[in-house]
């Protein structure tokens, strides 16, 4: 492991401009991955993708978890393992109280498919990172694989969401700055966008094949051209006075409705043999 405690070293200002800039991170193509459960997922997930670096904090390396993902890092070709003094590595990290451990990766960058065929979600300029994040993962959870984001959208890779998503961005084909309405319009199968003024429940919708849906920004919801692109316009049910639900509860409510529908045909075929 090489220590670095001098602020003018060149690969720690590279850091520390990764750490502080979005812009940065976009030009390099590169992500951090703050903290040993991102760590751990990205190891486990990334089928044998090195990380650039591990960033380790010098107070961390008495720390069981650290230690085994450096070790695990150290193992695998091309992956450069720093130590820093903990002034230095506070700087570059942007959890309060965390471990000390940071990997810089390779941000994904999949091949944008030319038409959707599968279970996917469209974001229309969603703007909370723990919004997004929270999508991500149960999005992951229930199956879905694909991911499209609007320009205008919150960063997916972006600290914030990462911290969100808990892992659920190495599960997922994430793409940006998508033309959502293309998407819409060649799509092979049903886009379906959550409206407080649709008359059809989605308890009511058939969801037992591929889907796509489509969500919207926080206040705005979805542009009107993208909801009249959509095949169908459902309403989550919902008590008490409240106008409509958050974006990712909204999200996760259609998500496992759709993993119930599918779960449900799959049991009902099995009891008729």
């Amino acid at each position: 492991m090489k220590l670095i405690s001098s602020r003018d070293n060149p690969l720690f200002k590279e850091l520390k401009q990764l750490a502080a800039s979005a812009q940065a991170r976009r030009k390099a193509g590169r992500s951090l991955l703050d903290g040993v459960h991102l760590a751990q997922a990205w190891l486990q997930q990334a089928q044998g993708a090195a990380p650039l670096i591990c960033i380790v904090a010098e107070s961390a390396e008495v720390n069981a978890e650290v230690v085994s993902v450096m070790d695990a890092c150290r193992s695998l070709s091309g992956c450069q393992c720093i130590v820093l003094p903990d002034a230095l590595y506070q700087s570059i990290s942007q959890v309060e109280n965390g471990v000390g451990l940071t990997l810089v990766v390779d941000t994904p960058q999949p091949q944008m498919p030319t038409q959707l065929s599968g279970a996917s979600v469209l974001l229309d300029g969603l703007q909370d990172p723990g919004n997004l994040g929270s999508i991500l993962r149960s999005a992951a959870a229930s199956g879905i694989r694909q991911v499209f984001c609007s320009p205008g959208t919150v960063a997916a890779w972006s600290p914030k969401v990462l911290r969100a998503g808990m892992g659920a961005h190495f599960m997922l084909d994430i793409f940006e700055n998508a033309d959502l309405f293309m998407l819409c319009a060649d799509a092979a199968v049903p886009v379906l966008a959550t409206s407080s003024y649709a008359t059809r429940s989605i308890y009511q919708a058939d969801l037992q094949g591929e889907v796509v849906w489509l969500f919207g920004h926080e206040g705005q919801g979805v542009a009107p051209e993208l909801m009249d692109a959509a095949t169908t316009q459902v309403v989550i049910p919902h008590a008490g006075a409240m106008e409509s639900l958050n974006v990712a509860a909204a999200a996760a409510v259609c998500f496992f409705e759709a993993m119930r529908q599918r779960q449900a045909a799959i049991i009902a075929a099995e009891s008729a043999q």
